[in-house]
């Protein structure tokens, strides 16, 4: 299945999308925010010394502050010295911190503490759980929609798919410590009904490892091609997209000739990619997260971060589309930096925005609705100390940000959770 033939599943992905980013009681607010510099997409030069009107939580009109009138009734948000952006998309997260794994235990404070620690802190309006739990992302999804909290908004594939017999090595200590029921999957028919019940149950997505390391680099287990294709129809029907970790050459070319839409991770252990091969795996209409700052901090000669660095850059110069992901959860690292810096050398500051906003809204189904900041889009806001196109590393520090319209962070001033 080609995920780009899934454009008309916007409307469908915009709508649900838009009722659980409404984080937090109903919007009803008229806001002027004014800023020094606005970056309405990452294609387009930036509007300097702008105001943005927002209307319950959607943008209804965006110029520069001697043109624009900001009407008596809109509060006023004066990021004068700020540089915005639209909000960041983060497309692998996972929801395992020790917070996170007591949420149905945990108060209020601590996930709205952990969320703005993992998460908020660095940009992040949106985020992808690519794989927790079934109880843990309901709970803090829950908490959100429920107005309790304020945050990013948490969309959750839950529970990954395993082969038989092949949980990753390094993944058991955690199923043996929470006592977690298996996700491995034998059949093509057990993997559908989990898959369809998964996905009935609320699930955004699916998660399932192509390649599985259950020993050494060199034993890694591929998941039969039928079970990733019964798991992808699925998905299909269901208008939600199929996540892969692909581990090896084998792994990736079975979850790209079944279905698969989001690679999870660039694939080091199989060397550089020629351009030819590049555009093989571009066509088949599947998004790369690189996750290459993991490559970096967790060292093997296997594995070098300079492998996945080319093949990041091959396949988005094949027209391959790369979306921003940290694998943060599995790795104790949230700040982004690392991985800004990794992917700037890859592809450069302009396209790792894109792949922070516009990239990842498109590919999910929603480039009317995020991704930019422009009237009818919803005020999705990042406002940050400097300007990027002068320091790559300038997206990680970050000063406030808005999810729908309602500030969920602000370093050193107050949320619209503390008001």
């Amino acid at each position: 299945m080609d995920y780009l033939r899934q454009k008309s599943l916007g409307l469908v992905l915009a709508a649900t999308f838009a009722l659980v980013g409404m984080t937090g009681e109903a919007q009803a607010q008229a806001r002027a925010v004014i800023a020094e510099r606005v970056y309405t997409a990452p294609d387009k030069p930036p509007l300097e010394d702008a105001v943005i009107l927002i209307r319950d939580g959607v943008i209804e009109k965006l110029g520069s502050r001697h043109s624009t009138a900001i009407p008596d009734d809109y509060e006023v948000f004066d990021w004068a010295g700020f540089t915005l952006t639209a909000g960041f998309w983060n497309s692998h997260v996972h929801l395992v911190t020790p917070t996170y794994l007591r949420a149905e235990l945990a108060s209020d404070e601590e996930i709205q503490g952990e969320l703005e620690r993992t998460f908020t802190r660095w940009g992040f309006t949106t985020v992808f759980d690519l794989a927790s739990t079934t109880e843990v992302a309901a709970e803090i999804a829950g908490r959100l929609a429920g107005g309790r909290i304020v945050g990013p908004r948490v969309l959750s594939v839950r529970e990954p798919f395993y082969p038989e017999a092949a949980t990753p090595i390094y993944a058991r200590p955690f199923y043996e410590a929470f006592d977690l029921p298996s996700a491995e999957v034998a059949t093509a028919v057990e993997a559908a009904d989990r898959a369809r019940r998964q996905l009935r149950e609320g699930a955004e997505g699916v998660k399932l490892f192509a390649g599985s390391i259950v020993g050494g680099e060199d034993d890694v287990a591929i998941m039969p091609p039928a079970i990733i294709a019964a798991i992808s129809r699925e998905a299909e029907r269901a208008r939600r997209p199929v996540f892969a970790h692909p581990t090896n050459q084998a792994g990736l070319e079975a979850a790209v000739e079944n279905g698969v839409n989001v690679l999870a991770h660039a694939v080091p252990l199989m060397g550089p990619w020629s351009p030819e091969y590049a555009k093989q795996i571009a066509a088949r209409g599947v998004a790369l997260v690189p996750t290459l700052a993991l490559f970096e901090l967790d060292p093997h000669p296997s594995t070098p971060v300079a492998h996945a660095i080319q093949q990041t850059s091959a396949f988005r110069d094949a027209g391959g589309a790369v979306l921003f992901g940290t694998d943060a959860g599995f790795s104790d690292v949230f700040d982004t930096s690392t991985e800004l810096r990794l992917l700037g050398s890859a592809i450069g500051w302009q396209a790792v925005l894109e792949a922070l906003t516009t990239a990842p809204a498109a590919h999910f189904g929603e480039a009317q609705l995020r991704g930019q900041i422009a009237p009818g889009f919803l005020a999705d806001i990042v406002a940050l100390a400097g300007d990027p196109a002068d320091e790559i590393t300038r997206l990680a520090d970050v000063r406030r940000v808005m999810v729908a319209g309602r500030v969920v962070f602000d370093k050193g001033g107050a949320t619209d959770a503390s008001r």
